[in-house]
């Protein structure tokens, strides 16, 4: 039996119908279309399906999805917009952090848990921070490089204003 889901998606309210024993990745990549959220290895190994969850990162296939009702989840459309990307975007693009791009959603949602949570991130505290997120093809020196990039635009916008 279905039950109905409300939940804050990128920001907007959503309803969903979704079986009791449905992922929450389940609901967003098939019911909503969202194919940003990657299904990996279904297990929370290897962090393809990250998204924010009460602006925590979070395996969206360990999560069932009525345990988002009435909370805020956030997928890699609500980071950034086209023609004006949030600075972990930005920096991923310029550092050559994005190769095949199915670890880069996941990579940048746990990216930016990490610096909501610390804004002058070490190297140590980025490869922390983005342990649990598996990539094949950037060997992660891109990566810990763009978010620290990144941290450090953000560090210094928030210094200016």
């Amino acid at each position: 039996m279905e039950h109905a889901l409300r939940f804050l998606l990128n920001g907007e309210p959503v309803e969903v119908a979704a079986r009791p024993n449905s992922t929450l990745l389940d609901v967003l990549r098939y019911q909503l279309k969202l194919t940003s959220v990657k299904k990996g290895c279904g297990r929370g190994e290897c962090g393809a399906c990250t998204v924010l969850l009460d602006r925590k990162a979070v395996c969206s296939c360990l999560i069932l999805a009525p345990m988002v009702s009435g909370r805020a989840v956030v997928t890699i459309e609500g980071l950034g917009k086209q023609g004006n990307l949030h600075p972990l975007q930005k920096a991923f693009m310029e550092h050559a952090a994005i190769h095949c791009g199915f670890c880069t959603s996941g990579m940048l949602l746990s990216a930016k848990a990490l610096l909501d949570e610390r804004p002058n991130p070490t190297e140590e505290d980025v490869r922390t921070g983005i342990s649990g997120n598996l990539c094949r093809c950037t060997g992660y020196v891109p990566i810990v490089d763009a978010i620290l990039d990144a941290a450090k635009r953000m560090s210094n916008k928030v210094e200016k204003a």
